[in-house]
């Protein structure tokens, strides 16, 4: 017994030096929520504390990291998308409890979906043709993201039987939705490159997608249409003293920047042992001190350029090119081969796609331009809108970020993640009920 007690203490002893201290404070920042983690050092855990934060949508102001040995101290100043303070104690209790946890990492589940992972070359009307296939094969699309870069397409689609409304585990029917989708990626000309896999469980769904273009290699490809002048910035350059790499990103501020940046570097095996990010006007600014995982800097030129080259394609992959449509219907059977099918039709081709069924209604969102990339036709995506349903098909202009003229200097920054009108409120709430900790957030 008295073993026993003592091993008891001891992993008590464990349980707190291993658990991050979490403190959420509204009252040290006049402009922003301060949420500070002290952890214990370890490969990802960067990654997942940003994922907590941005997963519901906050905008992160500006950001500290420090390392000091195998402890690590992160300090966030967050507010909602309007630029306002947390004060939904929901919200805050479910970052504190989920952040306190992160030091065991965390998984997605598929919550009873099968998910189908694509990629490929891009081309108009191919998501379409995706979409076509499922339908046909009483598959119906409950969850999926589409990004695309570089003329390549990576996306990630949870979906169940339409007749049973269960997962697909039968293997001769997985066998043929795979053959299937692959014959649609590969067109003419992908044979070799494209690919399609089907699981029950997947991680974090934007890691990903990532993870899926960081292997196509999208970031080696040229792009097909020339860059708009407002490219990422990125250099790398070694601080020999200290055994550091230091990594400088520029560019616009927007939704998500910080977790796209972190996820890429942690993908490709490096620790970020300090880290700056501020952000000043539309322009956002990010240093990161890294090693590789062994504790060495960049040791090459070739390796520079590859940090460079995917940290530009991080940031690239997410921006929303093209006019953003948003459908809020009842769902149905192939709603999503026929919208699709009539953006095909009307020549509007989709750079980005995001679709999510809540209950019996189907809330997705596209961004679309014209086959050559260039601006849609407002007469077209008018004529669109009329024939699948003014009512249900929204044109949703992005507004500009919100700032705040009257802070203080040092809080004259927009939050990395972008500042959008919308209401933090449905935002949150919804995220919270797919997480299944809240019943309703109507």
């Amino acid at each position: 017994m008295e073993w026993s007690a003592c091993l008891d203490e001891y992993e008590k002893l464990v349980i707190r030096m291993t658990t991050p201290r979490v403190v959420i404070d509204n009252a040290v920042c006049p402009k922003a929520t301060v949420v500070k983690v002290d952890s214990a050092r370890k490969h990802g855990i960067l990654l997942e504390a940003v994922q907590v934060l941005t997963d519901l949508n906050l905008s992160i102001k500006k950001a500290y990291i420090s390392s000091d040995g195998r402890w690590f101290m992160d300090v966030f100043h967050v507010t909602d998308l309007n630029g306002n303070k947390l004060t939904d104690k929901s919200v805050i209790n479910y970052i504190e409890q989920s952040l306190v946890t992160i030091h065991y990492g965390r998984k997605t589940g598929s919550n009873g979906l099968t998910a189908l992972e694509l990629t490929g070359t891009d081309r108009v009307g191919l998501l379409s043709e995706v979409f076509a296939v499922l339908a046909d094969l009483q598959c119906n699309v409950v969850d999926a993201k589409v990004w695309t870069h570089n003329g390549r397409i990576a996306a990630l689609m949870f979906v169940k039987d339409c007749n049973s409304g269960s997962p697909i585990e039968d293997t001769q029917q997985i066998d043929r939705i795979e053959a299937r989708l692959r014959n649609v990626l590969k067109g003419d000309n992908d044979i070799r490159s494209a690919k399609t896999m089907v699981s029950m469980a997947v991680t974090h769904t934007e890691r990903r997608l990532h993870q899926m273009m960081f292997a196509d290699r999208d970031y080696e490809r040229n792009p097909i249409l020339q860059p708009s002048g407002d490219s990422p910035v990125v250099t790398v350059q070694n601080w020999v003293e200290r055994g550091y790499s230091v990594v400088n990103v520029q560019c616009r501020d927007r939704t998500k920047l910080l977790f796209d940046v972190v996820c890429t570097l942690t993908d490709m095996e490096y620790i970020v042992f300090h880290a700056t990010i501020k952000t000043s006007g539309d322009r956002a600014y990010l240093e990161f001190y890294i090693r590789h995982t062994d504790g060495t800097p960049i040791s090459s030129e070739p390796e520079r350029q590859r940090v460079i080259q995917c940290l530009q394609a991080a940031v690239e992959r997410r921006v929303s090119e093209g006019v953003r449509l948003e459908l809020c219907t009842l769902d149905r059977q192939c709603l999503l081969a026929d919208v699709t099918r009539t953006f095909r039709e009307n020549g509007l081709n989709v750079t980005r796609a995001e679709i999510s069924t809540t209950r019996d209604m189907a809330l997705n969102v596209f961004y679309v331009t014209d086959a050559i990339g260039n601006a849609a036709d407002p007469k077209l995506i008018e004529s669109v809108r009329q024939k699948i349903g003014m009512s249900s098909l929204k044109v949703k202009e992005l507004p500009p970020l919100v700032y705040h003229q009257e802070a203080e200097r040092e809080d004259q920054t927009a939050g990395v993640a972008g500042t959008v009108l919308l209401s933090l409120g449905s935002l949150v709430k919804r995220n919270l009920y797919h997480l299944g900790l809240i019943r309703s957030y109507s």
